[in-house]
């Protein structure tokens, strides 16, 4: 198996993304700050050199990190 680019709590965060909750339903949901939530879909994007979250959900499938 591959290893992964994502953390297990980066991964978490944006398989609820992918199921349209909120900053707020996240940090909520994993015991965690909104605070947190963002700095954790900002590494991401970071990771993948894209502009938003959107941009970062694309390309998280294209590569196989994520699925619908």
């Amino acid at each position: 198996m591959k290893n992964s680019i994502l953390t297990n709590r980066e991964r978490e965060v944006f398989e609820l993304l992918i199921l349209n909750k909120s900053t707020k339903d996240i940090s909520e949901f994993l015991g965690i700050s909104e605070k947190t939530v963002r700095n954790h879909i900002s590494n991401v994007m970071q990771k993948l050199n894209v502009k938003d979250r959107s941009g970062a959900i694309i390309e998280l499938l294209k590569i196989g990190e994520l699925t619908l």
